[in-house]
C-alpha cells in the first residue's frame, strides 16, 4: 500500500494569504543630494599624525583645528584612550594628552633666549 504525501504546490510558505499578483510600483521619491564632505586633514598624511618629531606634531594640531569632526575625535579617542598620536588637536602620550612633546634627548644645557 502506497501513502500519498500532501505538498504544496506552490513555493509560498503555508498559511499565507495568497495575494492577487503584485503590488504596483510605486515610482521612487527623488533622492536629496548628497552633503558636500570636506576631505579630513588625517586622511592625506596619516604619518604626521603619529610623528615623533615634535615639529610635525604641531603641525598637525594646527590642521586639526580647521576639521569639521574634531570635537568627536577628540571625545572618540578619550573614550578609546588612545596610546599616541595627534587626535582631535591634542597630543596623546601613554593615553593621557599633553600640551606638546619634548624632543628626544637630554635637555640643552643652556637656556635658549
Amino acid at each position: 500500500m502506497q501513502q500519498t504525501i500532501d505538498r504544496p504546490t506552490s513555493h509560498r510558505r503555508p498559511g499565507l494569504p495568497r495575494t492577487g499578483g503584485s503590488l504596483p510600483r510605486r515610482p521612487a521619491a527623488p533622492a536629496a543630494p548628497a552633503p558636500v564632505r570636506r576631505p579630513l586633514p588625517c586622511r592625506n598624511d596619516p604619518d604626521l599624525w603619529f610623528a615623533e618629531s615634535p615639529a610635525q606634531l604641531e603641525q598637525a594640531k594646527t590642521l586639526c583645528a580647521e576639521c569639521p569632526v574634531r570635537d568627536a575625535c577628540l571625545a572618540g579617542a578619550l573614550d578609546r584612550g588612545e596610546p599616541w598620536g595627534v587626535w582631535g588637536g591634542e597630543i596623546f602620550e601613554r593615553g593621557v594628552v599633553i600640551p606638546r612633546k619634548r624632543p628626544r634627548g637630554r635637555p640643552r644645557k643652556v637656556a635658549v633666549a
